[in-house]
């Protein structure tokens, strides 16, 4: 009987069929791979102009929201910045027309807070058409 080990050989990975393998794939997606020309997605993009007439502009109810915390509709300050100051506000400017935008100009250091208190006055009273506008800091 003989007890001893016997040498192994080492082993050895064959990369050759691994290599045909993958050359058959490229070459099935080459051969069944169709490509087709598609068409863009056409959308329309809204434009704005600066130099709208101000008969147009009259009718908005502008609301600024300073970096101090205070309401000015229309250049008109509110007391305090309650919702329900600002509801009793935007009727009185609104007077009584709710289709009229809102444009909404916030101060970038204003609190986000205060914008929401505009969203719940604006939503609470039936205004749907809001904008938000945003001016260029003066050159110093």
């Amino acid at each position: 009987m003989k007890f001893r080990r016997q040498k192994i050989d080492d082993v050895q990975i064959n990369l050759t069929p691994l290599i045909d393998v993958v050359f058959l794939l490229l070459i099935f997606f080459m051969v069944s791979t169709t490509f087709n020309q598609s068409t863009e997605l056409t959308i329309d993009l809204p434009t704005a102009t600066s130099n709208a007439p101000t008969s147009d502009r009259t009718k908005n109810i502008e609301l600024v929201i300073t970096a101090d915390g205070q309401y000015v509709i229309n250049g008109q300050t509110l007391i305090n910045e309650k919702v329900s100051t600002l509801i009793q506000g935007l009727k009185e400017v609104g007077e009584g027309d709710l289709t009229r935008p809102l444009i909404i100009t916030a101060d970038a250091k204003s609190s986000y807070d205060m914008v929401l208190r505009v969203y719940d006055a604006a939503a609470s009273l039936g205004i749907t058409k809001l904008a938000h506008t945003a001016q260029k800091e003066p050159n110093l």
